[in-house]
């Protein structure tokens, strides 16, 4: 009897993984801005790589931090070296859920709030976080998009007293991810 309850349990997983709608991207977008009366500073990152599960609500992002693109290359070269470390800290990450699973419609093609709560790592420090965004389905495709803003200080990154007037303590984040479905 114990047997054919695992065996049972086993079929089950596989039945309702392959039926779980997986979408992914490996091109997302994440931009983030920063505003002082000094300066204003602006990097973009097309190389995101997401997947989100329908089924689930499951949600990872991974972020290769030296593919933000600067309008001034010292600027990313100091972004990189002094302030998120790349070498030592290469990517940060998000492993979460839409919390709101049930407002959202996969089936049906439309423009969903999305409320995600999880753990998002920046230079080797992990934060929970909960964010709001949008999630439009349409034609196999959910377009998550999100905007929020994080603490600098909250995941140790540390601002050279030479630059701090030029460098917000808070930066806003920008997220635009078109996943596709995936074939089963």
């Amino acid at each position: 009897m114990k047997k054919t309850l695992n065996i049972l349990a086993i079929f089950l997983l596989i039945a309702s993984s392959v039926s779980a709608q997986r979408y992914i991207t490996k091109n997302g977008y994440i931009r983030f801005f920063s505003s002082t009366p000094v300066e204003d500073i602006k990097a973009h990152n097309r190389q995101v790589q997401a997947a989100l599960d329908s089924e689930s609500g499951e949600l990872v992002f991974k972020v290769l931090m030296k593919s933000f693109s600067f309008k001034k290359a010292l600027m990313q070269e100091h972004f990189n070296e002094k302030f998120i470390e790349s070498h030592k800290y290469p990517n940060s990450n998000f492993k979460g859920k839409i919390v709101n699973l049930d407002e959202i419609n996969f089936k049906k093609d439309g423009e969903y709030p999305a409320k995600v709560e999880g753990k998002l790592t920046i230079h080797g420090v992990t934060q929970a976080i909960e964010e709001e965004g949008t999630i439009t389905v349409k034609n196999d495709t959910a377009h998550a998009e999100s905007q929020f803003r994080i603490t600098v200080a909250d995941y140790d990154i540390e601002i050279p007293s030479t630059v701090r007037k030029n460098i917000a303590k808070e930066v806003e984040v920008t997220v635009d991810c078109k996943l596709k479905k995936r074939k089963q």
